[in-house]
């Protein structure tokens, strides 16, 4: 019976992490796939630079406003429900936002976007701590992992769908089908999952709260510069390189390098960093960002394919340790969900100035070669914030 019990258990984890996977896959492509047909829907609704950003900034908004609420909401309808409830939000507002009939259907179709990703992204980490507390940190990696793979598929493939069909309405529309896919993978952990459901009171400890804590405020702040770089790269990289010369489909290349090598970045965090010290490894994938700004400032052109990898694969793996730091820093599945909702919320919230300011900028002096001295200075203060980031201290 006990042999039964175990194997029975183990059918439940490898069916838990193939919903995972599968909802992960999804949680990228609706934003990363902007970036390469930005000129089409500018153009097509004639946009400026600033305003066709918010396809980018809205999504990251409601990242970070709903992530506070997202675990109130868990307690009280079910953490398994309301993932399963994003992800059929994500679907549907792809769906809507490929047949926008104008600015306005758009950008409230993106903002569904933005709330379906906010709020499966926010739960999906403590439900990993949940479900994983001894191999939590493998686990976000894997996690991560899945996240770049949608986002490196998606950024190569977009470009070349909308040309071939000279349609950027199918070639944002089609990633409807991972969102898809991830409410039916999500929906088999529902069924795996139902009776084990973890329950967690509302009411929540003075002491959990985030909000007090300096060090998970050093954690967000982290966290917000990590992805105002990112996001920053998601949405102006084609347009950036397209504005030096180089065609759509090398531009849409450069940003699937850029995100492969993001996402390869995360398994790589997960083997080296075992230490809940992580402070090394921020500094040396700092660095990797911070050479790659530099020489990006000075000229786009020299190396443009190295130095985007070399940019993605330490926003990747600074991104995977923010992920994992409010975990290290927590002992609790309701600890964990607190710092990692205050984490996005924060995090998300400021990273949404990043493609605005970088449109902003492009807008103001006509070249997207400016906007990189901004980026080179929040890449300073990341590193500033994150070697001070002093390891599992539990409050």
């Amino acid at each position: 019976m006990k042999a039964e019990d175990k194997k029975s258990k183990e059918k439940g984890q490898i069916l838990i992490v193939i919903g995972i996977v599968l909802s992960a896959l999804s949680l990228r492509p609706g934003i990363v796939s902007i970036g390469p047909t930005i000129n089409l829907i500018s153009n097509h609704f004639e946009l400026s630079h600033s305003i066709g950003a918010l396809l980018t900034t809205i999504p990251d908004l409601s990242m970070g406003l709903l992530a506070l609420p997202a675990p109130l909401l868990a307690r009280k309808f079910g953490r398994n429900k309301l993932i399963l409830f994003a992800l059929i939000t994500l679907f549907i507002s792809l769906l809507i936002r490929a047949f926008s009939v104008n600015t306005l259907v758009l950008l409230l179709a993106t903002a569904g976007v933005g709330a379906g990703i906010a709020i499966a992204g926010t739960l999906i980490s403590g439900f990993i701590k949940a479900k994983f507390p001894i191999r939590a940190a493998f686990m976000i990696g894997i996690y991560s992992t899945t996240i770049g793979l949608g986002s490196t598929f998606s950024a190569i493939a977009t470009g070349p769908v909308a040309s071939y069909f000279q349609d950027w309405r199918l070639a944002i529309g089609i990633w409807a089908v991972p969102a898809l896919l991830s409410i039916l993978g999500w929906y088999i952990i529902c069924r795996a999952d139902k009776k084990s459901e973890i329950k967690i009171s509302i009411k929540e400890p003075n002491h959990l709260k985030p909000w007090k804590s300096i060090h998970a405020w050093k954690v967000a702040l982290f966290f917000a510069c990590v992805n105002l770089i990112f996001y920053s790269f998601l949405a102006w990289t084609v347009a950036l390189f397209e504005e030096k010369g180089l065609s759509s489909s090398k531009s849409g290349i450069l940003l699937g390098c850029f995100t492969f090598f993001s996402m390869i970045a995360s398994p790589v965090i997960g083997f080296v960093s075992k230490s809940k010290d992580r402070r090394i490894w921020i500094f040396i994938f700092s660095i990797f960002i911070l050479v790659g700004l530099i020489v990006l400032a000075v000229n786009p052109l020299i190396s443009p394919a190295v130095i985007i990898c070399l940019i993605g694969f330490g926003l990747g793996g600074v991104f995977t340790i923010g992920m994992t730091l409010p975990l290290d820093y927590t002992t609790t599945v309701t600890h964990s969900d607190s710092w990692t909702a205050f984490t996005l919320c924060v995090g998300y919230l400021i990273a949404a100035l990043g493609p605005f300011a970088i449109g902003l900028i492009r807008d103001l002096t006509g070249d997207f070669q400016y906007s990189i001295f901004f980026l080179l200075a929040v890449s300073l203060l990341m590193i500033a914030i994150g070697t001070r980031l002093k390891p599992m201290i539990h409050e």
